[in-house]
């Protein structure tokens, strides 16, 4: 009988290294090629929300060297139609995921792990369920649409909550789009991604 816990083990190094060496290369990048990378990232994601044309959205604050940029809020905010609402995460201690209304550029504060949240009230854990698009960050997404995030499961669970019918899109540098990325069962899978070179890519979990 297959031991399953050395199994978890060997998958979850696997992923560890894998994230340690896409952050390293993007903590390697020009900080002219990392605009440029964003403004295309932008681009293709404008171009989405314009085609679908989402009454509500959940987006996200890129940090560091995410790809999208720090101003990804205020871009997703101005193309959003009159009446359609836009969903920062805020991280709970347990790290699963609140939400709140982003309704004004810049109305977002930073935290003790260094992260900008949005201020208005919380709209509790099911609020991604309302989602009508669904926009979340990664480290990597291979062609089958499995995720590698930061290690800390919070996307995992806040994706459990989104129906099957949700377009949930990765915007990701070049590169990142990849053969495959190591997996376990409760890993979730996402139905496109976003690169500078390619734009707007579905993958078979769509």
């Amino acid at each position: 009988m297959p031991d399953f816990s050395d199994e978890a083990e060997v998958v979850a190094a696997a992923k560890a290294e894998l994230r340690a060496a896409v952050l390293t290369r993007r903590r390697s990048l020009p900080a002219a090629q990392r605009a440029e990378a964003a403004a295309l990232v932008q681009a293709g994601l404008v171009d989405l929300v314009r085609r679908i044309r989402p009454r509500r959205v959940t987006g996200y604050v890129p940090i560091g060297s995410e790809p999208g940029g720090p101003d990804l809020p205020d871009v997703l905010l101005a193309t959003l139609g009159p009446g359609a609402r836009l969903l920062l995460p805020v991280l709970r201690a347990d790290l699963d995921l609140d939400w709140a209304d982003y309704s004004a550029p810049g109305d977002l504060v930073t935290t003790g792990r260094g992260l900008r949240e949005p201020v208005g009230p919380r709209l509790g854990l099911s609020a991604i369920a309302s989602a009508d698009l669904v926009v979340v960050p990664a480290v990597a997404v291979d062609d089958r649409g499995v995720r590698l995030g930061r290690g800390g499961g919070s996307y995992d669970r806040a994706l459990a909550r989104v129906g099957t019918d949700v377009p949930t899109v990765v915007l990701l540098h070049d590169g990142e789009l990849l053969d495959e990325v190591p997996a376990l069962p409760h890993d979730q899978r996402v139905r496109a991604v976003i690169t500078p070179a390619d734009g707007v890519r579905l993958l078979p979990a769509g």
